[in-house]
C-alpha cells in the first residue's frame, strides 16, 4: 500500500497595509495610469491563491526563486513572478536529468551529452528530452510547452506582447508546479552498455540478478521497455551463449509483473518481425522465450498449437521410451506449466487429453509415480469438452487410451482412479452415463 504524502500549505503573511497604497502613490508620482500595473483586487486574489499552489512544492524546492516569485506577486508584478517560477521549474528538470545520468542520456541520444550540453539546451529542447526520458509525460510536455510560449511572450524575460492578470498567472503557476516541481521523484537511468555486458557475461548469481532487476525497476517505463526488448533480442540471437539466454530469462522473469500492455505489444512486434523476415532460428527461440515466461497467451493460435503439440509429443515420446518412469516427471511438469498459462488450443485438445490419459493409466510395467501429481492436476483442470474427450476415448478401441482401458486390469483400475479426481458436477450430461459405467 502506497504511503499518502500530506503536504501542509505554507502560511504566508498578510499583505502589508502599506503595499497597495504605495503602489497607488508610485503610479501617481510617475504620472502613469493606475491600470498600467495589476489592480489591488488582482493582487489580493493572487496572494490568496498562492498557499494552495505552494503546498504542492516539496519543501526542499521552496528556495530563493520561489521567495522572489512571492515578493513579485505581492506587488502585482505577475510578469516577473512567471519568470521566477519558470526558472525554478527548468532548474528542477535539469536536476532530474542529472539524476537520470548524463552518460545514459548520451547513450540514448547516441551523441555526447555532458554538463555543458545540458546547460546549453534551449527550454524547448529540454522539454523534448524530458519527454523522451519519460521524466514528464505527454500531458506535462503539452502544458509546460504552452507555459514556455507564454513565458517568452508575456513575462519579464522578454519585451511583452501584453499583460497577464491574476487568474492567468495562477494557471501558469499551477502548471509549472503540477508538471515539473510537485513530482520530486527522479528516475535513474540504466547504463545500457553495462547492462548488455552483464547479460552477455558469466551466469548471474542471485545478488547480481537482484541488483539489475532493481535498477530496471527504478528507471522510467520507456527505458525499461527498451531494455526488455533488447533482452528479448539477445535471447533470440542464435549466436548468444546459453548462459546469456538464462541471464535474459532471469531479468525478464523478475520484471514480468511490471510488464505493461505497451511492453507486451513491443515484444509481440519483435516476435512478428522474425516471422516476416523469415528468421526461423530467431522465431523458434522467441517462441521458447514466450513459453518460458508464461506469455503463451500473447501468441497467435497457430503458434499456440505448435508449442502445445510439441510439448505433448515430447511427453508421449518419453513415455514410450527407455527409463520413462525416471524421465516422465520433467516433461509432465512442463506440460502442466504450459496448460496453466491459458486454455489448451482446440486443435490439440484430443491429443493432449489422450496423452495424459495414457501416461496416467501407465504401460505394461506400471506408472511413473513421480509424474502422477502432474497428471492429476491437469485432469482436475480439464474443461467440460476435455472431460468428454477423456471419457469418450476410454470407450473406443481406435485410440491408445481406449485400447488400454478396454484391456482391463491395472489400466482399468488406474483410469478409475484418474476419473475420481474429476468433480462429478463437471461431467457433461452427454457422457454422464459412460462416466457412471466406468466408475463402477
Amino acid at each position: 500500500m502506497n504511503n499518502l504524502i500530506v503536504r501542509e500549505a505554507p502560511t504566508l503573511p498578510s499583505l502589508p497595509a502599506a503595499v497597495l497604497p504605495a503602489i497607488e502613490q508610485l503610479v501617481e508620482s510617475l504620472g502613469i495610469p493606475r491600470n498600467a500595473l495589476a489592480s489591488a483586487e488582482e493582487i489580493e486574489y493572487a496572494w490568496r491563491d498562492l498557499p494552495r499552489e505552494l503546498r504542492e512544492i516539496p519543501e526542499r524546492l521552496r528556495g530563493e526563486l520561489i521567495a522572489r516569485m512571492c515578493v513579485a506577486v505581492s506587488t502585482g508584478l505577475f510578469d516577473g513572478a512567471m519568470n521566477y517560477i519558470w526558472n525554478a521549474a527548468i532548474l528542477h528538470l535539469r536536476d532530474k536529468i542529472r539524476v537520470f545520468g548524463l552518460p545514459v542520456v548520451a547513450q540514448i541520444r547516441q551523441n555526447d551529452f555532458e554538463e555543458k550540453h545540458l546547460l546549453e539546451l534551449q527550454d524547448s529542447r529540454l522539454l523534448e528530452l524530458c519527454l523522451k526520458l519519460n521524466i514528464i509525460d505527454e500531458d506535462g510536455f503539452f502544458f509546460l510547452d504552452q507555459c514556455r510560449d507564454v513565458r517568452n511572450n508575456f513575462s519579464a524575460a522578454h519585451p511583452t506582447l501584453g499583460k497577464v492578470n491574476d487568474r492567468e498567472f495562477t494557471a501558469f503557476l499551477n502548471r509549472c508546479v503540477r508538471y515539473a516541481l510537485a513530482d520530486s521523484a527522479s528516475p535513474k537511468g540504466v547504463d545500457i552498455g553495462a547492462f548488455i555486458s552483464a547479460i552477455k557475461g558469466p551466469r548471474f548469481n542471485s545478488s547480481q540478478c537482484g541488483i539489475w532487476i532493481q535498477r530496471l525497476t527504478e528507471t522510467h517505463s520507456a527505458q525499461r521497455q527498451m531494455l526488455i526488448t533488447m533482452t528479448h533480442g539477445i535471447y533470440c540471437d542464435p549466436n548468444t551463449p546459453e548462459q546469456a539466454r538464462l541471464n535474459s530469462l532471469d531479468i525478464c522473469s523478475g520484471l514480468i509483473s511490471s510488464f505493461t500492455a505497451s511492453m507486451r505489444s513491443e515484444l509481440i512486434n519483435s516476435h512478428t518481425e522474425y516471422v516476416a523476415k523469415g528468421y526461423q532460428d530467431k522465431h523458434a527461440a522467441s517462441l521458447q522465450f514466450f513459453e518460458k515466461l508464461g506469455l503463451f497467451g500473447l501468441l497467435n493460435e497457430s503458434e499456440q498449437h505448435h508449442i502445445f503439440s510439441r510439448a505433448v509429443e515430447r511427453l508421449w515420446n518419453v513415455h514410450n521410451g527407455m527409463n520413462n518412469f525416471y524421465n516422465e516427471p520433467a516433461f509432465a511438469e512442463r506440460l502442466l506449466e504450459l496448460s496453466m498459462q491459458g486454455a489448451v488450443p482446440e486443435t490439440v485438445q484430443e491429443e493432449y487429453v489422450q496423452t495424459i490419459g495414457c501416461c496416467r493409466v501407465g504401460n505394461g510395467y506400471g506408472v511413473s509415480n513421480a509424474a502422477v501429481k502432474y497428471y492429476d492436476q491437469m485432469v482436475q483442470n480439464f474443461s467440460p469438452r476435455e472431460i468428454s474427450t477423456l471419457i469418450q476415448s476410454a470407450g473406443a478401441n481406435n485410440n491408445p487410451l481406449g485400447r488400454r482401458v478396454l484391456a482391463g486390469g491395472s489400466y482399468r483400475s488406474n483410469f478409475k482412479i484418474l476419473l475420481s479426481v474429476i468433480d462429478p458436477a463437471s461431467v457433461p450430461n452427454v457422457v454422464s452415463g459412460a462416466y457412471a459405467q466406468l466408475m463402477r
